[in-house]
C-alpha cells in the first residue's frame, strides 16, 4: 500500500482505471451469463413446445385410429429441424408407438412415456407434451434437441474477452490522455448510445474522429452496433418462423377439424346402412312367423332376408378390409385367371340390383381369351363395386356399360353410365376413405369405402383406376388398368382332378361352440343327406371320435378349453384321414395362414353360405 501511495499520478490513474475497468467488466459478465443462460433454455423451450404442440395435434387422428404409419409421417415432419435428435409418440398407456431419430444418430428412447414437461440431461434437452383431442388424453409426444449451452457460453466467454482486452486498453489511453482531445470523442460516442437507447435506431454509427485508442473504441463501438443489428434481424427473422408455424397449426387444426367431422359423417352413415338392411330382415321374420302363410309369400319372405344378409355380409368385409388397408395387412394372391370368367362373376353379382332397376347393362368382350395375374375374388369385388356404384347412382331405366379392351400389353376394363355423375370437386378426392359426393342426391349414399378400397386392390394387382365425369347429370366413367399375363399357359385342356365324396353322403364332425350356429349349419348338412354329429368343445369332439369316423371335421378355431388349433392336431394323429376345415369369426390372414400351415385344407370366415360348404365337400383335397 505504501509503494502505491508513493507512485506517480499517471501510474495511479493507470491502475484505478485498469482495475475499475476489470471489476466492472466482472460484475456485467456474471449477470449477462446467467441471463444468456436462462434466455437461451427458455427459447429452446418454446421452440420445442410449440414444435410439439404441433405434432400432437396432427398425431392424434394416429392415435385415435391406432395408425403407427401415420405418426411417423408425422414426425418425419421433424427431418427439416436440425437441432432437433429424436422425437417419439407414446400411447395413453405409456407404451411407444412412433419414433423419428436424426440420420446418424443412436438414441435409446424412454420405455414408458414419463412426467409431462422439459428437462436438461447432459448436452441435451427432452420434452413429454400431452396429445390431447376432444378433452381426452391420447397419449404424449416426446422430443429431445441439442442444448448446446457450453458452446455458447464459450462463445460468450470470448466476446467478453474481446471486450475485456479492449477495455483495458482503453483504460491505458484514458490514463495517458486527459485532454479534450481524449474526452471528445469519448462524448461523441455517448451522444450516439443516448440516441439509439432513446429512438431505438440501430443504424446510428459513431463519429471516428482519431485512428488512435479512442477512435478503436468507436470502431468496436460501430462492430457492436452491427451485431446488436443483426441480432435484430435474427429476431425479427424468428418472429416471422414463428408466425408461419402458427399458420401451419392454424392449418392442421382445420385438418384435424375434417377429419373430425368426416368421422362423426361415417359413423352416422354406418349407423343408417345397418339399419337399413336390419329393417326388412325383421320384417320378413314377423312374416315367416305368421301361421298358414302361403308358400309365395314365404319364399319372397326368404328372398328379402337372404339378399339384406348378403348386404350384411358385404359391409362387414368393406369395414374390415378398410381395418387391413389402414394396418398395411390387405393382401391379394394371384393366380393365372381367365378375365372374362372374372368379369361375368362380378356382373352375376350384382345382375339382380340392375334388373330390379330396369336398367340396361351392355358387356363388351375381346374376342380372344385374356390371362391376368389376379385373385379373382378380389379382382371381381374391385368390379362389382364399379357395377353396384353405377347401378345405385343410375335412375331406373339408365344404362350401364362394361367394356374391357386390349391395349399391348394391358387390358382396360371401363364401367360407365348415364346416371347421376360427380361433381367437379369431389372428383380429385373420389378415392381417399370416408369420401361421398356432397353435392348428389343420391339416397343410401353408402360409407364411402369401396372406391378407396378398390384403388388399393387394384393397385396390389400392379394396375391403376381413375374416374371421369363431366360432372352432375353427366354419368361418370371409371377405368380400371391391369397388366396382361403372357405366360399363361396356353393349354387349358388338361383334365381337372375328380372330386372325392362327389355324390355320396358324408359322415361330418362338426365343433362350434355357438350353439345356434352349429344347429342351422347341422340342419343345411342334414338336408343334403349327410350324417352330421355336433358338439361345443375339444374334449367332446375326441370322446366321440373313437365311436365315429367322420369324412370331414368342421372346427371353429376359438373353442373352450381347447383351441381348434389343438384339436385339429390331436384329430390328425387319431384319424388321418380326415379333411379338416376351420370355420371361424376371424378373418385376418395371418389367422388364415396358422390354419393351413395346422393342417386344415380350407379356412372359412363367418358367415359361411351352403354353396361354399357344398363346394369344399365335393372338391379334391386341396386348400382353398
Amino acid at each position: 500500500m505504501r509503494q502505491m501511495i508513493n507512485r506517480s499520478i499517471r501510474h495511479k490513474t493507470l491502475v484505478i482505471i485498469m482495475l475499475t475497468t476489470t471489476v466492472a467488466l466482472l460484475v456485467s459478465a456474471v449477470p449477462l451469463l446467467v441471463y444468456e443462460a436462462r434466455a437461451h433454455r427458455d427459447f429452446l423451450l418454446r421452440d420445442l413446445t410449440t414444435q410439439a404442440d404441433i405434432l400432437a395435434r396432427i398425431s392424434a387422428p394416429s392415435l385415435a385410429f391406432n395408425d403407427p404409419a401415420a405418426a411417423e409421417e408425422s414426425l418425419a415432419l421433424l427431418t427439416n429441424r436440425s437441432g432437433i435428435i429424436a422425437g417419439a409418440i407414446y400411447r395413453v398407456d405409456g407404451g411407444l408407438f412412433a419414433t423419428y431419430q436424426r440420420p446418424g444418430e443412436n438414441v435409446a428412447f424412454p420405455e414408458t412415456a414419463r412426467t409431462l414437461g422439459s428437462e436438461v440431461v447432459d448436452r441435451g434437452m427432452t420434452l413429454f407434451h400431452p396429445v390431447v383431442e376432444n378433452n381426452e388424453m391420447l397419449g404424449s409426444v416426446y422430443l429431445a434437441a441439442e442444448y448446446e449451452l457450453a458452446s455458447r457460453i464459450q462463445d460468450y466467454l470470448l466476446i467478453l474477452l474481446g471486450a475485456f482486452v479492449i477495455s483495458l486498453l482503453v483504460a491505458v489511453a484514458m490514463s495517458l490522455w486527459l485532454q479534450g482531445t481524449v474526452t471528445g470523442p469519448l462524448l461523441s460516442i455517448k451522444d450516439v448510445a443516448q440516441r439509439i437507447v432513446q429512438d431505438r435506431d440501430f443504424m446510428l454509427r459513431a463519429p471516428k474522429t482519431t485512428s488512435d485508442e479512442i477512435g478503436l473504441v468507436a470502431d468496436s463501438f460501430n462492430a457492436m452496433l452491427e451485431e446488436v443489428s443483426e441480432r435484430q434481424q435474427a429476431l425479427e427473422s424468428s418472429y416471422k418462423r414463428l408466425q408461419e408455424e402458427s399458420e401451419e397449426r392454424h392449418n392442421a387444426e382445420g385438418a384435424l377439424r375434417l377429419a373430425n367431422k368426416r368421422k362423426d359423417e361415417f359413423l352416422a352413415t354406418l349407423a343408417h346402412e345397418l339399419r337399413n338392411p336390419l329393417a326388412p330382415m325383421v320384417n320378413a321374420l314377423d312374416i315367416m312367423r305368421s301361421p298358414d302363410l302361403p308358400d309365395d309369400i314365404r319364399k319372397h319372405a326368404f328372398d328379402i332376408m337372404s339378399r339384406q344378409l348378403s348386404h350384411m355380409s358385404r359391409l362387414v368385409e368393406d369395414l374390415l378390409d378398410v381395418s387391413r388397408i389402414s394396418r398395411g395387412k390387405l393382401v391379394v394372391y394371384k393366380e393365372s385367371v381367365t378375365l372374362a370368367t372374372v368379369i361375368m362373376s362380378a356382373v352375376d353379382t350384382v345382375r339382380p340390383l340392375i334388373d330390379s332397376k330396369e336398367q340396361e347393362l351392355t358387356v363388351n368382350l375381346p374376342e380372344t381369351p385374356v390371362n391376368v395375374r389376379a385373385d379373382p375374388v378380389r379382382l371381381s369385388q374391385v368390379l362389382s363395386n364399379l357395377l353396384n356404384n353405377a347401378a345405385k347412382y343410375t335412375d331406373p331405366g339408365g344404362r350401364i356399360s362394361l367394356l374391357a379392351k386390349v391395349d399391348e400389353d394391358s387390358v382396360r376394363i371401363v364401367v360407365a353410365d348415364n346416371g347421376k355423375g360427380i361433381s367437379p370437386r369431389t372428383l380429385p378426392h373420389i378415392f381417399m376413405m370416408f369420401t361421398q359426393d356432397e353435392d348428389s342426391n343420391a339416397l343410401h349414399a353408402g360409407l364411402g369405402v369401396g372406391l378407396a378400397l378398390a384403388k388399393r386392390l387394384v393397385e396390389l394387382h400392379g394396375g391403376m383406376i381413375h374416374a371421369e365425369s363431366e360432372g352432375p347429370g353427366q354419368g361418370s366413367t371409371f377405368t380400371v388398368q391391369l397388366p396382361i399375363d403372357r405366360e399363361a399357359a396356353e393349354d387349358e385342356s388338361a383334365p381337372e382332378s375328380a372330386p372325392v365324396h362327389a355324390g355320396m353322403p358324408l359322415k361330418i364332425l362338426l365343433v362350434d361352440d355357438n350353439v345356434d350356429f352349429a344347429t342351422s349349419l347341422e340342419l343345411l348338412l342334414s338336408s343334403l343327406k349327410h350324417e352330421v354329429r355336433i358338439t361345443h368343445d375339444g374334449p367332446q369332439a375326441l370322446a366321440l371320435l373313437k365311436n365315429f369316423e367322420p369324412d370331414f371335421a368342421l372346427l371353429d378355431i376359438g373353442l373352450p378349453s381347447m383351441d381348434g388349433f389343438e384339436l385339429a392336431q390331436r384329430i390328425r394323429d387319431a384319424s388321418p384321414d380326415v379333411r379338416l376345415v376351420a370355420i371361424s369369426g376371424w378373418g385376418q390372414v395371418e389367422n388364415r395362414q396358422k390354419a393351413l400351415e395346422s393342417g386344415f385344407s380350407s379356412y372359412l370366415v363367418k358367415p359361411v353360405d351352403l354353396a361354399t360348404i357344398r363346394t369344399i365337400l365335393s372338391s379334391p383335397a386341396l386348400a382353398t
